[in-house]
């Protein structure tokens, strides 16, 4: 994404909260003006106490009094005005996070799958948090700082022009400065999140996956890679930061060069006059002067500064709205709500394929009744959990059709079809919170009598009152502290309480001890009773009592038919069952 279409982005976020850009606008103006009147009063001060007898101390007095009161107001002032300005920014980066996040959930699983999640979670998090930092900074400094060089231009110009043509002269040596430097920090600070999101995709891979990094002995190696992750991430954060670092004491240099020109230009003046009473100025008018480039040039300095971090900001920004940009699933809210669904599925000629050059999917039909229990088997890769995906709506077919009842899915919400099955998956998932909120997760307004009845039905009833808290035990992340039968028993209950009419089960009891197993498989048995059911089994044994068996090969159904009749064809199902207990 280009910079300016990035900075137009974040100028409609900033435009949603106007009504306090007023304010802040006017706090500033207050902060603005009171810190350039202050100088005025101490100039007057300056002369009231110059000449041996000439000074008025009680006037002195008043002039500072009045600067003192003045001065708590503009702290005042300047304090309301960075509350406003920190309101806006969180509140822009709230709205920005809250739409990465919605973008998340509507994000294409293709796009989910093949991205890396520590990439997006940089995203989410650093980028979003450094483009709030940036944000904070032009909102507190940017405005005032301008409104600071132009009001203390103006006073310059009044008090003697040609102190303040100096100065205009010299100002264009900061400008140049600071643009050549920020300008190209920008791609530096890009190359700087991206290798961010390189570490943070590393290390969540490694963490999720600690027990097989121990269990091949890949520590050192490991340890090697994100070496060099580290390397990369630290010569891309030292030649940004290096290099944006540079604005500060070059301008710097060049405000203080600015400041010796006006004291040389205004002390010259005077020199040159002779007569303190035909002077182009006071002696405080001049303290005046030497306050007010001190003023006006520190929004140069700070500013430069600013823009450098601001770079920053925008590349991270540009990272965050890439994300919002991408392409989310087509929109379902016009189509039809699929209700009272009896479980009727049909595949008519389905293809698909996850990539064009590697066909899957061929040519799939399938015909199953309301209640009929499908099993399907096929060795790994052949389309199995696809099939599965195709029927969730995970991924849409690219030929042929998936209909429910008579109704194709693409015309009915991804949402409605989604609540008409329930899903056991192999790989557990367990958010962070009790176990009652995580066996009410498709059903948060279960009673606690509902709860236990499912538990009780998924047999995971009498390990949970076992647990320290039981119901109310709080899981840790992904179900910390449970075993991975318990995980999975707690998976099933969550289907047994949210009672759909269609199941689908990929290896559901894959990790459950074989007595347990025995038990889940009668508790399936009875809860499949009239539903459709989607069996995916890898132990054969599981699904003899299926009431038809798709065998797949390489993305086609090659053998269909009850357990009995399969074995009795002797053909490649026949193979897999016999394979399994040649033993």
């Amino acid at each position: 994404m280009k910079k300016k279409s990035t900075l137009g982005r974040v100028l409609s976020y900033i435009g949603r909260y106007k009504y306090l850009i007023p304010i802040s606008i006017l706090l500033a103006l207050v902060y603005t003006a009171l810190s350039l009147y202050i100088p005025i009063l101490v100039g007057e001060a300056i002369d009231l106490a110059v000449g041996r007898g000439l000074v008025d101390l009680e006037k002195i007095g008043l002039l500072l009094l009045k600067a003192s009161v003045l001065i708590g107001i503009a702290a005042l002032a300047g304090w309301l005005m960075s509350a406003i300005n920190n309101r806006i920014a969180f509140f822009v980066t709230r709205d920005i996070r809250n739409e990465v996040f919605a973008k998340i959930n509507s994000l294409p699983l293709s796009y989910i799958d093949s991205t890396s999640h520590g990439d997006t979670v940089n995203r989410v998090i650093n980028d979003t948090d450094r483009f709030s930092e940036g944000l904070l900074l032009g909102f507190t400094q940017v405005f005032t700082g301008l409104l600071t060089i132009v009001g203390t231009m103006v006073f310059m110009m009044v008090i003697n022009w040609k102190v303040a043509l100096v100065v205009l002269l010299l100002t264009p040596i900061s400008i140049f400065i600071a643009k050549f430097i920020g300008g190209r920090t920008y791609n530096m600070f890009k190359a700087r999140s991206e290798s961010e999101a390189e570490c943070a995709a590393f290390i969540d891979e490694m963490v999720g996956n600690q027990k097989l990094v121990r269990a091949f002995g890949r520590e050192e190696r490991s340890e090697k890679e994100f070496g060099e992750l580290g390397g990369k991430l630290e010569r891309t954060s030292l030649s940004a930061i290096f290099f944006s670092s540079l604005t500060n004491p070059t301008t710097r240099f060049v405000n203080n060069i600015v400041y010796a020109a006006v004291a040389l230009v205004g002390a010259l003046m005077i020199v040159s006059t002779g007569n303190i009473a035909a002077l182009a100025f006071s002696v405080g008018e001049f303290s005046v002067l030497l306050s007010y480039t001190n003023q006006y040039t520190k929004p140069f300095n700070e500013i430069s500064g600013i823009f450098a971090e601001f770079q920053g900001a925008l590349a991270s920004a540009a990272r965050v709205f890439d994300l919002i940009e991408e392409e989310s699933e087509t929109s379902d809210t016009d189509s039809t709500v699929l209700t009272d669904a009896s479980g009727a599925v049909t595949l008519s000629d389905v293809s698909f394929s996850y990539t064009p050059e590697k066909e899957l999917i061929k040519g799939l039909n399938l015909e199953v009744a309301p209640g009929q229990r499908i099993a399907i088997v096929g060795p790994t890769g052949c389309g199995k959990t696809t099939l599965i995906n195709l029927l969730m709506r995970f991924y849409d077919v690219q030929d042929g059709e998936i209909s429910v009842d008579g109704i194709g899915i693409k015309t009915v919400t991804r949402k409605s079809l989604r609540k008409c099955y329930g899903m056991v998956l192999q790989d557990t998932w367990l958010s962070g919170g009790t176990v009652k909120e995580n066996i009410a997760f498709g059903k948060p307004d279960a009673t606690d009598e509902e709860i236990v009845a499912a538990a009780r039905s998924a047999h995971a009833h009498s390990f949970i009152k076992r647990l320290k808290n039981g119901y109310d035990t709080v899981l840790g992340d992904g179900g910390e502290g449970l075993s991975q039968g318990q995980k999975q028993l707690i998976c099933i209950a969550r289907i047994m309480l949210t009672s759909p009419p269609m199941l689908i089960l990929d290896e559901a009891t894959s990790s459950i001890d074989t007595r347990t197993e025995m038990k889940i498989q009668q508790a399936f048995a009875d809860m499949m009773v009239g539903r459709t059911s989607f069996i995916v089994a890898h132990r054969l044994s599981t699904i003899r009592e299926a009431d038809l068996i798709l065998v797949m090969r390489d993305g086609r159904v090659v053998e269909t038919g009850k357990h009995d009749e399969l074995l009795l064809q002797g053909g490649f199902y026949a193979t897999l069952y016999n394979s399994q207990f040649a033993h």
